[in-house]
């Protein structure tokens, strides 16, 4: 009796580990699924999609135009990293936010990128305050700063999101800027969030932010080239 009691003891142990190596597993996917909810593995996965069509497009047809729509939901989505920033990026979360509406709102009337430059083309409003072409410039260099500043964060592991950040704004947006808005940024940059401030607010770790930022950066190339390529096919100058 006292045998049997130890095999049944036995069966009784090895069915309860292997209950529980199910649950570990089953745990370790659900993290997985939740990972990929992230709102840096969602702009990753937007802006994936868009440098697809244009790799796809370009072997084809040699340039695509995207469309102007899509384009927009996914340039939406970079808003909650500047949300994240706090004040020191206020002035680009509200000026680019306030761009992809307006480039949202033209897409009812406007199918494609190309389709907005040619309209300001025709009607010599390319740089004019307040036009499509001018935000979409705009929008494009948001996208540029994230970007950057992805780059410069995964670039050394003690790199600071102060020292990433100031690079970032001023390769990016400090050339177009007057000095009292680069002098206003300069001050807000002491209100950064700290490196894993910044993570947990994103629900990251360095791990799995190191990939997605590549994952952004990679893709975010290939539509930023495209859309320079709206300007330069027409020989509109970058510089602006």
């Amino acid at each position: 009796m006292a045998l049997l009691s130890y095999f049944a003891s036995n069966r009784d142990r090895g069915r309860e580990n292997v209950r529980i190596r199910k649950m570990n597993n089953d745990d370790d996917d659900n993290k997985d699924a939740n990972r990929t909810e992230t709102p840096l593995a969602s702009i990753a996965q937007a802006f994936e999609e868009i440098a697809d069509l244009i790799k796809k497009g370009n072997k084809s047809e040699g340039s695509v135009d995207l469309r102007l729509k899509p384009f927009c939901e996914a340039c939406t989505l970079v808003s909650v990293l500047f949300g994240c920033l706090g004040i020191a990026f206020r002035f680009a979360e509200m000026e680019y936010t306030s761009k992809v509406r307006d480039l949202l709102e033209a897409s009812k009337q406007f199918a494609t990128l190309s389709s907005v430059v040619e309209f300001d083309l025709r009607n010599k409003t390319v740089k004019s305050p307040g036009s499509h072409t001018r935000n979409l410039r705009r929008v494009r260099q948001g996208l540029d700063l994230i970007k950057e500043l992805f780059q410069n964060f995964i670039s050394d592991e003690n790199h600071s999101l102060k020292k990433a950040a100031t690079q970032a704004y001023q390769q990016v947006c400090a050339p177009y800027h007057t000095w009292a808005v680069r002098a206003a940024v300069s001050a807000g940059m002491c209100t950064l969030p700290t490196r894993e401030q910044l993570l947990l607010k994103i629900n990251e770790t360095d791990k799995s932010a190191e990939k997605e930022m590549r994952r952004y950066i990679k893709a975010a190339h290939e539509v930023i080239k495209n859309i320079d390529n709206h300007y330069i096919s027409r020989n509109i100058e970058l510089d602006w």
